[in-house]
């Protein structure tokens, strides 16, 4: 997989039709070479602190335990809104999250944008 470090993000598309999401970044260390960040069959995300020249430090995967974990606040929030989608109980959302093989994505930033997206997959092109 190719380096993001240092990523400079240019801007991003969120298809809520095509559920995916879509990164656009200029390499880092001086370069300028385009890379494309993308996730696929995204079922949610939060960006926060979307700056001009937002620089990526890296995108960590995790299970999707650990999103509820830190995010059990905004779940019990938006639950009755069917966000991320409809469930009962926690353990649930939890359950489905895994048989569908859900990800946590977490987007650490050295500038700037930073947050997270719950998606099957992610593939970095140049």
């Amino acid at each position: 997989m190719h380096s993001i470090h240092d990523n400079e993000i240019i801007s991003y598309e969120v298809d809520f039709q095509k559920s995916r999401i879509t990164l656009h970044t200029l390499g880092g260390n001086g370069d300028s070479v385009t890379t494309t960040i993308e996730f696929i069959d995204v079922l949610a995300h939060m960006f926060e602190t979307q700056l001009q020249g937002s620089i990526i430090l890296d995108i960590s995967k995790y299970e999707v335990s650990r999103f509820l974990k830190h995010n059990k606040e905004l779940l019990e929030k938006q639950k009755n809104y069917g966000w991320p989608m409809h469930y009962e109980k926690i353990e649930d959302l939890l359950e489905r999250l895994q048989n569908e093989k859900y990800n946590y994505y977490v987007i650490s930033s050295s500038y700037g944008l930073n947050g997270w997206v719950i998606a099957k997959e992610y593939n970095i092109y140049n």
